[in-house]
């Protein structure tokens, strides 16, 4: 059966080939707290120091061509916190198919009363599409579509968001991409259509830290994606930060997953983290659940050393 569902997923991207798709996916994180990042330029400078996070996620583990993501964003503040640089770098890949993002972001912050920030950011960057055919079961080997081993596609990329924050909540507003792109545009060929279109995402993004007591804390975070032609994805979590090391918690992704999180804080510098998902729908019975593990380094200079760890 996970062959099956293999298959699938192969034959899923090859009708993708011959015919019209409205919209492709971004990778979807469990863990977006600790990579918002990737989803909203805004972010960066945030956390007030060099903060660097290398992300890995596997989903359907078991099933040949599933999807697998790994993900570095790196970002810092500059001009006394008020604006912010940052580089993130996605691989994704799923079946036959590969997809790579290079982008730069920038953000400005203006402070908001005395205690909150507004910034807004902006980001810039390429997509890269790579499609192994010689990683198919191709049936009608002298099929057009199929000539060539490899295709390569190029697109360019840039996205908005706005972030307001403090030091017990945060809600964002980002488009990742605002530019609607086709690949295999073959719209010149009478006997193909243009097959697959990366249509504007948007995401909506919140959270609150309650200090329950003085060495537990409580943070609920939401995240919403919106996509034409796709479903709405919801994403509800709830953290707790024990000791200020130790974070436990649980993620319902709606109408999809259900996950458990864990983190420890090693040092000021150093975090460690891990998610594991499993589904809630049929497709339980063929996988074996999908996991992502995170690692977070950040410089910290003598003056500002961490004294107590920043909860998003």
């Amino acid at each position: 059966m996970r062959q099956l569902i293999g298959i699938i997923i192969a034959i899923s991207f090859c009708v993708g080939i011959s015919s019209s798709v409205k919209a492709q996916q971004d990778a979807q994180y469990t863990q977006y707290m600790y990579n918002t990042l990737s989803i909203n330029p805004a972010y960066a400078g945030s956390r007030e120091v060099l903060s660097a996070v290398l992300l890995h996620r596997s989903q359907w583990v078991g099933v040949d061509g599933a999807p697998t993501t790994q993900t570095l964003s790196a970002h810092t503040p500059i001009t006394k916190n008020l604006m912010g640089i940052g580089l993130n770098i996605t691989n994704d890949a799923i079946g036959p198919s590969r997809q790579t993002y290079i982008d730069a972001s920038y953000s400005y912050g203006i402070e908001v009363g005395r205690e909150s920030q507004l910034n807004f950011g902006i980001k810039a960057g390429a997509h890269l599409l790579d499609v192994d055919y010689s990683k198919l079961d191709i049936f009608d080997n002298t099929d057009p579509n199929f000539q060539s081993n490899v295709d390569n596609k190029f697109s360019p990329q840039f996205g908005l968001g706005a972030l307001l924050f403090a030091e017990n909540y945060y809600v964002g507003l980002s488009v990742p991409n605002v530019l609607e792109t086709k690949h295999f545009d073959q719209s010149n060929n009478s006997n193909s259509n243009t097959v697959a279109k990366e249509r504007i995402s948007y995401y909506l993004t919140g959270g609150y830290v309650f200090d329950l007591s003085s060495d537990l804390k409580l943070k609920p975070t939401l995240l919403t994606k919106m996509t034409e032609g796709a479903p709405l994805q919801v994403d509800v979590s709830a953290n707790f930060l024990l000791y200020e090391k130790l974070t436990l918690g649980a993620a319902y992704r709606w109408d999809a997953a259900l996950s458990g999180l864990v983190a420890f804080q090693f040092t000021d510098a150093w975090m460690l983290g891990f998610a594991y998902d499993t589904d809630t729908t049929k497709y339980t019975n063929y996988n074996d659940g999908s996991f992502e593990v995170f690692l977070r380094f950040e410089l910290f200079k003598k003056y500002n050393k961490m004294l107590t760890p920043r909860f998003f």
